[in-house]
């Protein structure tokens, strides 16, 4: 069925006791060696590196997103798998995705239990993962875990250790693995895709703020001052937040600072609903309304953005466009 290449970063797919707790320390090979292939598929390995993924940083997403599309130069490569850790893998999964133009299938796994364990569930997802990989084709960047596959966009890890980690909670399944057999479900609707972005030596700083009762301006003003170029505000409700905050939207803004406006509710996206600090004035202010996009994805698009231009102009048509309110849409691509 297919030439299939797994590129292995490590996580709990990857993990093993220490002493004191898990940490990822097995190499590539270890961790294909745990899982059964699907008929037909002959597996390949890029070993990138083996970190736990909250400690991956920007260099690591970007390394991961440059390996990716030199993988792909192969005309030879009938799909990709990505073996990640869960915590940030929805970040890692929406990166390569807004920058996927291949219709070739990127596949994003991992598991929610170390390897070794009697009861672990790294090697069906990994096989689920290249039966993905092997089967599918024009639908971006996916995530398979749990017998189901997931769009990158707008899916997000939502049990801290139950099995079936991941889902988008503002749609429905994207499609289901089982009986050797890959179902889609439904067609995605992706943004055309971003050119790669270069290699800084220095990523551009972004940082999240969440609002809550008795939430002030400090802490968003304190990401302004530490130098970020970028700022996620996850908001309340709809994405709400007070008049003071909005002013220190707008002040933010006229700095050229690029901010996003997101929610900390699970479900639905941020809307213009209610004033007095809510998303109509956040927006009036200049903050980018992100969707369904939720905290972690909103600031990789934020960041995909800086990392696309200096003019401040452009950075927020190109914000938009990884959103999804600007710019072609391509439905299926």
């Amino acid at each position: 069925m297919g030439r299939i290449v797994v590129i292995s970063t490590g996580g709990t797919i990857a993990s093993r006791w220490q002493g004191s707790g898990f940490a990822a320390d097995a190499d590539g090979n270890e961790v294909i060696a745990t899982a059964p292939l699907p008929e037909g598929i002959s597996v390949e390995l890029v070993d990138l590196f083996s970190v736990n993924s909250p400690r991956l940083t920007t260099a690591h997403q970007l390394t991961l997103l440059r390996t990716v599309h030199e993988v792909l130069a192969d005309p030879g490569v009938d799909g990709i798998v990505v073996t990640h850790g869960t915590d940030t893998l929805e970040e890692s999964a929406f990166l390569l995705d807004l920058h996927h133009h291949d219709p070739r299938s990127v596949v994003f796994t991992g598991s929610q239990r170390p390897m070794g364990t009697a009861d672990g569930d790294g090697p069906g997802n990994l096989y689920d993962a290249l039966l993905t990989a092997a089967n599918t084709r024009g639908l971006g960047v996916l995530i398979a875990f749990a017998g189901r596959v997931h769009a990158a966009r707008s899916t997000v890890k939502t049990q801290a250790v139950e099995l079936d980690a991941f889902a988008d909670p503002s749609k429905e399944l994207f499609g289901k693995i089982g009986f050797g057999k890959v179902t889609i479900l439904r067609t995605p609707q992706r943004p055309a895709a971003l050119p790669l972005p270069a290699m800084p030596q220095i990523p551009p700083r972004v940082d999240v703020v969440v609002h809550h009762a008795d939430g002030d301006p400090v802490l968003l003003n304190a990401a302004v001052e530490a130098g970020a170029r970028g700022v996620v505000l996850v908001g309340t409700g709809a994405g709400n937040a007070t008049p003071e905050i909005v002013d220190a939207v707008r002040a933010a803004v006229a700095r050229g600072v690029l901010v996003a406006l997101s929610t900390r509710v699970v479900a639905g996206p941020v809307t213009e609903i209610y004033t007095h600090g809510g998303a109509v004035d956040l927006v009036a202010a200049g903050a980018v309304p992100t969707g369904t996009l939720r905290a972690g994805q909103a600031r990789i698009a934020v960041l995909s953005a800086l990392l696309a231009t200096d003019n401040k102009v452009e950075q927020t048509r190109i914000l938009r466009e990884a959103l999804g309110t600007g710019g072609p849409v391509l439905v299926g691509a």
